[in-house]
């Protein structure tokens, strides 16, 4: 199932369960993810500024898949000059958060779409990750493992109860599995592994965050694996909890598939 393409206007909202850019003027006194503008941003802002706040855009779904890039319209809802933006949506594009769309001899850059394909090589390459950093979790101090796993069980007791109720009840079952997964993912990473983490994260995120109030029907069955998670984790067994973590991210991204059959790939045409 494919999304219209939309021409990127300033101002953007997010719209469940499917994100859409809306047109119309930004505004001084509009906010972006809750922050005030208030005026344009200082001259000679960074690239590497233009970049995360461009990757926010996408990431939350404010930009969504398939959407025109608008070069023009991303400087004046940013507040920023053409030299840094452009230089961001260059590193964006090398990432795969914006592609090239090519129709006949014209050339576009659009946000990139959800597909079933892409989130097939991210979800194994996070799990991966947060394989490694569960190894080294495994290794701190009982004490420090106890403590983390109480954490562990506090959110994921949050999750169970969405499960078991089929109710949010205010609670959002992305932000308590990002809790659950960053939790681990701190204590048992060094700055490199860390630093890997944080490159690949966000565009998982933008899966994990669109879909994941679809798979509440299965929601019990992540519940149970960060059970095994968690049981690994007090045991100190490095192999058992790295198995755990691919599990999680493999069987997630078996749950995805499902849920991208049903409603369709986002942004693709």
């Amino acid at each position: 199932m494919g999304m219209a393409t939309r021409r990127v206007k300033a101002e953007t909202t997010l719209k469940k369960p499917e994100a859409k850019a809306v047109h119309g003027k930004a505004e001084h006194s509009k906010t972006v993810h809750g922050k005030a503008e208030h005026g344009k941003a200082e001259h000679g802002t960074s690239v590497g500024t233009a970049f995360q706040r461009i990757r926010e855009l996408v990431v939350l779904g404010r930009l969504a898949p398939g959407t025109w890039i608008v070069e023009a319209d991303l400087c004046e809802h940013l507040r920023m000059s053409r030299t840094p933006v452009r230089g961001a949506l260059y590193l964006l594009q090398r990432e795969g958060y914006v592609i090239e769309h090519r129709n006949g001899s014209k050339s576009r850059m659009i946000v990139a779409p959800l597909t079933k394909e892409d989130a097939n090589e991210l979800y194994p390459m996070i799990g991966r990750i947060e394989g490694l950093a569960g190894r080294n979790a495994a290794g701190l101090p009982q004490g420090d493992r106890l403590g983390l796993a109480t954490k562990l069980k506090v959110v994921n007791h949050k999750l169970g109860t969405i499960a078991q109720e089929r109710s949010y009840n205010g609670l959002n079952i992305f932000d308590l599995d990002h809790e659950f997964h960053s939790l681990l993912v701190r204590a048992g990473s060094g700055p490199r592994l860390k630093t890997l983490h944080q490159a690949i994260e966000p565009q998982a995120e933008r899966y994990w965050r669109l879909y994941a109030s679809s798979i509440i029907g299965e929601l019990q069955l992540s519940v149970a694996e960060h059970e095994e998670i968690i049981a690994a984790l007090v045991e100190g067994a490095a192999d058992r909890l790295e198995r755990a973590l691919w599990a999680n991210w493999g069987n997630g991204c078996l749950r995805l598939a499902k849920v991208i059959e049903l409603y369709g790939e986002r942004g693709s045409w």
